[in-house]
């Protein structure tokens, strides 16, 4: 396997990921999105690029702004942010030899990611690799009700507690209640892999199941007893994604 560091920028801001090959020849690419307060490097996403590499996929994970090795402070960190990162990366994607086609992945708010970026660019993205993508967060916003705390929906605090002793600027809220997956969804004819926990905490596997039923082309695996980090059946999970990577090889 072939592994290199990348940095690049988008709009200024410093961004890092590490790209790895499974073999010197032409091969399809996957980028590979994390989640809220989380990294490239955390192991479920760690284990989610080797079992993509094992169905002879290369992988490209980066940190988003304000996590991880990248730019930006945590607390003005925005979907909009992200979703320009992504179309960053997308971009320098784009310019690798011996790449076939390019795939998004992402976990949680990095899943949500990947579906919005997917349905601005279904011309671009061959097919999406979605881990309990979080799609209660953009109803969270417009609701008035995100991570467990209720705030006014039209009066956007100018600061928001989060998890960890973390804190969110208001227009993180703004932003979130201007996006719409459904949109996105109908906008991706590509073919899907869903994977949700069924005693995931954060995530509603109700959502997931209302994300499936929308795609045009999409399969969804719920996962028995498995929570939001895929912690516990993980060895599933890499079997999952490698054997459903395979039939598009």
């Amino acid at each position: 396997m072939m592994e290199q560091r990348i940095e690049l920028f988008d709009d200024g801001i410093r961004l890092v990921g590490v790209l790895e090959r499974p073999t010197e020849d032409p091969c399809p690419l996957v980028i590979v999105l994390h989640g809220f307060t989380s990294s490239k490097d955390r192991p479920h996403n760690l284990a989610a690029c080797e079992a993509m590499r094992a169905a002879g996929f290369a992988t490209l994970r980066f940190d988003l702004y304000g996590h991880g090795e990248s730019g930006g402070a945590f607390q003005k960190h925005t979907l909009f942010k992200w979703i320009s990162n992504t179309l960053a990366v997308l971009d320098y994607a784009e310019t690798l030899d011996n790449i076939t086609e390019i795939w998004l992945s992402g976990h949680s708010q990095g899943g949500l990611t990947a579906a919005l970026v997917g349905g601005m660019a279904p011309d671009r993205v061959r097919g999406l690799i979605l881990r309990a993508p979080a799609f209660m967060i953009l109803r969270g916003a417009r609701a008035g009700n995100m991570l467990g705390r209720a705030f006014d929906p039209t009066r956007i605090p100018r600061e928001f507690p989060t998890i960890k002793g973390l804190t969110l600027e208001g227009n993180y809220i703004r932003t979130a209640q201007m996006l719409r997956a459904e949109e996105a969804i109908d906008r991706f004819p590509g073919p899907v892999l869903l994977l949700q926990g069924e005693l995931d905490d954060l995530v509603p596997p109700a959502d997931s199941v209302a994300a499936a039923r929308r795609y045009e082309n999409c399969r969804l695996v719920i996962l028995e007893g498995e929570t939001h980090h895929f912690d516990r059946s993980r060895e599933t999970m890499k079997i999952l994604i490698r054997d459903w990577l395979r039939q598009y090889q």
